[in-house]
C-alpha cells in the first residue's frame, strides 16, 4: 500500500506537513554533521509535531472526514480481502445481464475467526474503486449497475445455502446514476437486496471501510452488526448533492456534513451502527497494517457472537434491531392524551 504523499495533500494537514518536512530536515543535517548536536532541537520538534498531530486529527469536523473517507491512497475492498482472508476465490456475474466489477465478492477463509475449531469460511462482497485512471472508469468510481447488487445477491443466497457467514464493506459514492442502470431495474435491485438481506439465515457482519453513501451502500448494507470505520461517513446523501438541492449550490456542503451528522460518532448515538473501529491517526491509509488488524478483530468478535446463535434467534435480533433505529418519542398537548409519552415505529 502507498503512503501519503503531497499529491494527495488534504488543506488541513499542511501545516502538519510543513513541520514534519522541518523535521526530516534537521535530522538530516544531524546525521551529516555528527560534531553538531541537534538532539535538543529535534526533541523540541518532535514534540510539537505529535501535539499539531493531535490537535488536527482528534478534532476534525465532519467534512473532513468526508475528505480522509476519500482519501484515493485510502484501503478499499480487495485491499482488505487480500490481508484479512485466505483463499479467495472471486465469483463474476449476476446470471442475467452481465459482471459489474464496482462489486466484487467470493468465498474465502477469514483468518481471525473460528468456529468448532476451524477456520471461519465468509462469503465476502465489497465496493471496489480503481487506484488509477482506467480502473477507476473500469470500476465506475465503485458505483455498481443493478447487476452489481444482483450479484451480490445471488453470491449471499449461495452463502445461505452452505450455512456460511456473510462480510460486506462498504465504499461507495452511491449507486450509478446512469440511464442504462435505471432501464435495468436500479431501485428494484436495491430494493430486492434489502428485502433479501432482511431474511437470510445466516450472519452478516457489514463493514462501512469508506463512504457510504444512500441506496447505493444500503444495496448491501442490511446485517447483524454493522461496525464503521472512525473516519469513513455514511448517508442518505453526499454534503455536495444536499447542499445543492437546499441552497442550489455546492459552496455550503460543510454545513450540509454538519447538519447530516454522517460520521461514526453520530451514527452509534442514534443506533444506526454498533461500533466504531479505530483508525491509525490520519487514517487507515497512513497506516494500512493497523487498519487492517482493527477491522479483522472487529469482524472476528462480531462473528464469533453471532455463528452460534440459531437461524430464528438471528431473524429476530436482525428485526429488532431495524425497528428499534425507527424510534422516537412524542411528547405534549395534541400528540397524546394527557401529554404521555408514545413510541412511535417507523
Amino acid at each position: 500500500m502507498a503512503t501519503s504523499s503531497d499529491r494527495y495533500l488534504l488543506d488541513f494537514e499542511k501545516p502538519l506537513v510543513e513541520l514534519e518536512q522541518r523535521l526530516d530536515e534537521m535530522r538530516a543535517l544531524d546525521a551529516r554533521d555528527p560534531e553538531t548536536d541537534l538532539s535538543a532541537q529535534i526533541a523540541s520538534l518532535e514534540e510539537r509535531v505529535e501535539e499539531l498531530r493531535a490537535s488536527i486529527y482528534r478534532n476534525l469536523t465532519r467534512w473532513q472526514r468526508v475528505q480522509i473517507a476519500r482519501h484515493p491512497l485510502r484501503p478499499y475492498t480487495l485491499d482488505y480481502i487480500d490481508a484479512l482472508t485466505d483463499g479467495f476465490v472471486e465469483l463474476h456475474g449476476d446470471r442475467t445481464a452481465g459482471d459489474d466489477p464496482a462489486i466484487v465478492g467470493g468465498l474465502a477463509t477469514f483468518k481471525g475467526s473460528r468456529y468448532d475449531g476451524q477456520d471461519q469460511t465468509v462469503m465476502v462482497i465489497g465496493h471496489q474503486k480503481g487506484r488509477d485512471v482506467a480502473s477507476r472508469k473500469h470500476r465506475r468510481f465503485g458505483m455498481p449497475n443493478p447487476e452489481g447488487y444482483r450479484k451480490a445477491l445471488r453470491l449471499m443466497k449461495m452463502a445461505a445455502k452452505f450455512g456460511k457467514p456473510v462480510v460486506t464493506l462498504l465504499d461507495t459514492p452511491g449507486a450509478y446514476p446512469g440511464l442504462e442502470a435505471e432501464e435495468r431495474g436500479q431501485a428494484e435491485a436495491i430494493a430486492r437486496n434489502l428485502f433479501e438481506m432482511a431474511r437470510l439465515p445466516v450472519p452478516i457482519v457489514v463493514v462501512v471501510i469508506g463512504e457510504g453513501a444512500s441506496g447505493g451502500a444500503l444495496g448491501i448494507g442490511v446485517g447483524d452488526r454493522i461496525l464503521m470505520l472512525e473516519n469513513a461517513w455514511y448517508s442518505v446523501i453526499s454534503p455536495e448533492s444536499c447542499s445543492s438541492i437546499l441552497w442550489r449550490s455546492w459552496d455550503y456542503k460543510e454545513e450540509a456534513a454538519r447538519a447530516l451528522k454522517l460520521t461514526a460518532s453520530d451514527l452509534i448515538q442514534h443506533h444506526v451502527i454498533d461500533e466504531i473501529v479505530p483508525e491509525p491517526i490520519g487514517g487507515a491509509h497512513r497506516d494500512p497494517a493497523t487498519a487492517f488488524r482493527n477491522v479483522g478483530r472487529a469482524v472476528a468478535r462480531a462473528l464469533n457472537e453471532l455463528v452460534r446463535l440459531s437461524p430464528p434467534e438471528l431473524l429476530d435480533a436482525r428485526l429488532a434491531k431495524f425497528d428499534r433505529m425507527g424510534a422516537y418519542q412524542v411528547t405534549g398537548d395534541g400528540a397524546t392524551q394527557g401529554g404521555a409519552n408514545v413510541r412511535v415505529n417507523l
